[in-house]
This record gives structure tokens, sequence and C-alpha cells, in this order.
């Protein structure tokens, strides 16, 4: 039986920082968005900097430190962050 996960990670450079994985019906692609978010601002951002990261886009205090790149080849790919930066991406696994 194969079984479906979410496999966030995080590096400071090429040191890995975090890990782990979430099965795929516990967090929407939405919901895998707002973590990568929530963990490069926690590992890397000022309160400012956050601030700027939702303002909107004409702005003058907006910045793209919180952008979300999605791969365009399969399987779905997310990333968020320069450094630290984070990866979700989902794999199978066999039980």
């Amino acid at each position: 039986m194969k079984q479906r996960y979410w496999h966030i990670e995080g590096y400071d450079s090429l040191k890995k920082i975090f890990d782990k994985k979430v099965k795929i019906g516990c967090i929407s692609q939405n919901q895998i968005q707002d973590i990568l978010k929530a963990l490069a601002a926690k590992a890397n951002l000022n309160f400012e900097e956050i601030v700027g990261a939702y303002a909107k886009k004409n702005s003058k205090i907006h910045n793209n430190l919180l952008l979300i790149n999605k791969s365009v080849t399969k399987p779905v790919t997310y990333t968020c962050g320069k450094n630290p930066h984070f990866i979700a991406r989902i794999v199978v696994e066999n039980l």
C-alpha cells in the first residue's frame, strides 16, 4: 500500500534545520503554502519585514520575502524564503 505525504524541509544554506512529513489529507495546498510562509518568517524575518511581505504589491513597504514559488514539474513542489528557505513536496512511500 502506498501512502502520500507532504515532505517539508528547511535549510540554512546547505544545513538542514527542519524536516517533517505530514499525511497529504491533513494539509491542503493552500495550507502548505501558509505553513512555508510562517516557517520562513519565524526563521529569518523581523516584524517590519513580515508586515511588508503582506502589504499590497504597489505599496512603498511591500517586499517579496515570503513569496511562494511553485514548480512547473510534477510532483508539485513549493518553496519559500531565501536563506533560510523551506521546501514542501509530495512524496509517495510504500508501507
